[in-house]
């Protein structure tokens, strides 16, 4: 049985979960928007690596799939803040089971994992003297 959804076609509920959450960025954007909301700079610093160009497209699909809500603020300059919707946080008990399993594909299942951040510590770097 084939199903359609905003105008696609999937032959199985996974095939549209992965569309979805699928991809290098999106489970990292939920990720990192948990119970919080952010701005497009600040998701930007929390996902080291990620170009503005490619934030924006996944933030739209995430948007336009109801996963995420995006906010603006008619101000000067304007605001804009996005926030996890009460379906996508149906999402968050999949992520957790993600980095409970990469925790033990790592060998890192010992470490608490609980807050398991979307990016890594950044080093400080020494000051020369």
């Amino acid at each position: 049985m084939d199903y359609t959804k905003n105008g696609k076609t999937f032959h199985c509920p996974v095939e549209a979960a992965l569309e979805v959450i699928g991809g290098k960025w999106k489970p990292l954007i939920l990720w990192a928007l948990g119970d919080r909301v952010l701005r497009f700079n600040e998701l930007l610093k929390e996902l080291p690596g990620v170009n503005t160009k490619m934030l924006t497209k996944q933030l739209r699909e995430l948007e336009e799939d109801g996963v995420i809500q995006r906010t603006v603020y008619p101000e000067v300059p304007p605001r804009v803040e996005y926030a996890i919707t009460g379906f996508g946080k149906t999402l968050i008990p999949i992520l957790e089971a993600l980095c409970t399993w990469g925790a033990q594909y790592l060998g890192a299942e010992g470490e608490s994992i609980s807050e398991c951040p979307a990016k890594p510590e950044k080093k400080k770097k020494k000051k020369k003297k």
